[in-house]
C-alpha cells in the first residue's frame, strides 16, 4: 500500500492536537508525520505512532515533500499558506472559514456529500463544527422526505473557542460565583454568549450555518432558521432541531433510516432510559441523535436532538475522514 506524508498546520492548538491524535487512531497510511507551527511553538516534540516528533516552523517550503496537508491555524494562516501549499502538489484540507464559500472550494462531509471532492482543485473545506454535525441526520430527511423548513438552536461547547475561550472559563470557575472579571468582556462561566455580530443582525455562527447548509445541500433557497449560542461547556456541542419536512412520515421508519446511517447513532431515549449529551459523547467521533417526536403545531413537523464531540467529528474526525476519502477514492494523483 502506497504510504502519504501528511503536515498538520496549528499543530499545537486544541483542534491540531485532535488532528494528530485521530489520524493515529484511523491508521491512515503515512510514511511522514509533519507538525508545523508559528516560530514560538517550533522546536517543541510531540508523540506519534511511538516515536517522538519535532514540530516545525510553518514556512513556504514546508509543503514540498506533503501530499496532504490538514489546515488548523485560523483564516489568517490559511489565506496565506493554503494556496503555497496547493501550488506545491499538497492536497489542502482546511478546518478554517477562509475557503468555505468559494466556488471552486468543495465543502464536505464525508458521509454526505463525499462526491464534491472529485471537483476539488487542491484546497477542501471543512465545514463549521455546528454544521458538520447537523448534516447527517438532516441529509437523510431530505433525501427520503424533502425538507420545507429546518430551525436549528445550538447549545455550543467553549472549546470552539480554541484553548483561549479554555483557558478563560477555566480561570472563571476557578474564581467562583459572583467575582468580577476584569477583562472587559462577558464571562464564559455560568453564562450563555452570542457569537460575534454582524451587519445583518445574524452572528457570524448563524450566517456561516446558514450559507454553508445550502452549499452543501445544493439548494440555494433552503428554507433556514439559526440561533447560535455558546454555553460553559466542554465537550461537545448540541442542537435542538425542528423540521418541516415535505411528505408525512412515521417516527418508527425515521428511526430505522437512522439506524442505518454510517456516522450516525440512533438513541431511542424512552427505551434506553438515556440520551446523548456533551458530556457523553466526548471523544466520540459519531454523531448522536435522540428524542424524535412529532411537531403537531405543523404539518409533518418534527424534533429531533443532535449531539456531537465538536473537536472530533466537528473539526478534526471530519478533515481526516475526508482524506481517508482521498484516498479511497483514488484523487491524490
Amino acid at each position: 500500500m502506497k504510504k502519504y506524508n501528511i503536515a498538520v498546520v496549528g499543530a499545537t492548538g486544541l483542534v491540531g492536537k485532535k488532528m494528530i491524535e485521530v489520524l493515529e487512531e484511523h491508521n491512515l497510511p503515512i510514511n511522514t508525520l509533519l507538525p508545523l507551527a508559528s516560530s514560538k511553538s517550533a522546536g517543541k516534540k510531540i508523540f506519534f505512532s511511538g516515536k517522538e516528533i519535532k514540530i516545525e516552523e510553518l514556512k513556504e517550503s514546508s509543503f514540498d515533500i506533503i501530499d496532504i496537508a490538514l489546515f488548523s491555524a485560523g483564516g489568517d494562516i490559511s489565506r496565506i499558506y493554503a494556496p503555497i501549499a496547493a501550488r506545491s502538489g499538497c492536497i489542502v484540507i482546511d478546518n478554517s472559514s477562509a475557503f468555505r464559500m468559494d466556488d471552486d472550494v468543495p465543502l464536505v462531509v464525508p458521509e454526505v456529500n463525499a462526491e464534491a471532492l472529485k471537483n476539488h482543485k487542491g484546497i477542501i473545506a471543512n465545514p463549521n463544527c455546528s454544521t458538520i454535525q447537523l448534516m447527517l441526520p438532516v441529509k437523510v430527511l431530505m433525501d427520503n422526505y424533502g425538507i420545507d423548513r429546518l430551525i436549528c438552536s445550538t447549545y455550543q461547547s467553549i472549546t470552539g473557542a480554541g484553548q483561549k475561550g479554555l483557558d478563560k472559563l477555566n480561570k472563571e470557575i476557578d474564581m467562583g460565583i459572583g467575582a468580577e472579571f476584569n477583562d472587559n468582556q462577558e464571562p464564559i462561566a455560568y453564562n450563555t454568549l452570542f457569537h460575534e455580530m454582524t451587519d445583518n443582525g445574524f452572528t457570524d455562527e448563524e450566517n456561516k450555518m446558514i450559507n454553508e447548509t445550502r452549499k452543501i445541500l445544493k439548494d440555494e433557497n433552503m428554507k433556514l432558521a439559526y440561533t447560535c449560542v455558546r454555553i460553559p461547556t466542554i465537550g461537545g456541542h448540541a442542537e435542538s432541531v425542528n423540521i418541516d419536512l415535505s411528505k408525512s412520515y412515521e417516527i418508527d421508519d425515521i428511526k430505522k433510516l437512522f439506524l442505518n446511517t454510517d456516522g450516525l447513532v440512533y438513541i431511542d431515549e424512552i427505551t434506553s432510559n438515556s440520551y446523548p449529551t456533551p458530556n457523553n459523547v466526548n471523544d466520540k467521533d459519531t454523531v448522536f441523535v435522540s428524542r424524535l417526536r412529532r411537531d403537531d403545531s405543523t404539518n409533518n413537523g418534527l424534533y429531533m436532538w443532535v449531539v456531537a464531540d465538536n473537536l472530533r467529528k466537528g473539526a478534526a474526525t471530519n478533515a481526516v475522514q475526508i482524506a481517508e476519502k482521498l484516498i479511497e477514492m483514488e484523487l491524490l494523483d
